[in-house]
């Protein structure tokens, strides 16, 4: 049985997310999605959650409460933030690890897994989060329209 795995703040979700979300969906037998709580923006994690879990009910959601507030690539931080998510993780014995992003190899490599690279260049959804954030008017082409209507409201 092939299961992968991703995580992310989704903060907010957006197409590449969902882009990202949707090639494990269809390449895995089962797909996990770990949400990261956050003090750095204001959407709630349920939220996050709410809008991943309406887009793609098939989907196994996570919590990563309380993260650990070390973050980076060396050595020490790799392996404080791998150990955190074997915790999250444990008794899931997944085979997979989906990302864009260069922490993806240190992931795997702590699991012992393949992993999956997803539009690393940003050439399909030249997107990400903060940009959104920052103007969602200007990137509403990038967020679901269940995510846009919430963000309007929280404005």
């Amino acid at each position: 049985m092939k299961i992968g795995f991703t995580i992310g703040k989704f903060a907010p979700l957006h197409k590449g997310h969902q882009y990202l979300i949707e090639k494990g969906l269809k390449e895995m037998d089962k797909f996990y999605v770990i949400i990261y709580e956050t003090s750095k923006i204001s959407i709630s994690l349920e939220k996050r959650a709410s809008w991943i879990k309406s887009l793609y009910p098939n989907v196994n959601i996570l919590y990563a409460k309380n993260p650990p507030s070390q973050y980076g690539l060396d050595e020490k931080s790799v392996k404080i933030q791998t150990d955190y998510l074997k915790k999250i993780m444990k008794g899931i014995l997944v085979t997979h690890f989906y990302s864009s992003e260069d922490y993806g190899k240190f992931v795997t490599k702590a699991f012992n897994i393949n992993e999956v690279q997803v539009d690393k260049k940003r050439l399909i959804y030249p997107i990400c989060a903060t940009d959104i954030r920052n103007n969602l008017d200007k990137n509403i082409k990038f967020v679901d329209s269940i995510v846009f209507r919430d963000l309007k409201i929280m404005k």
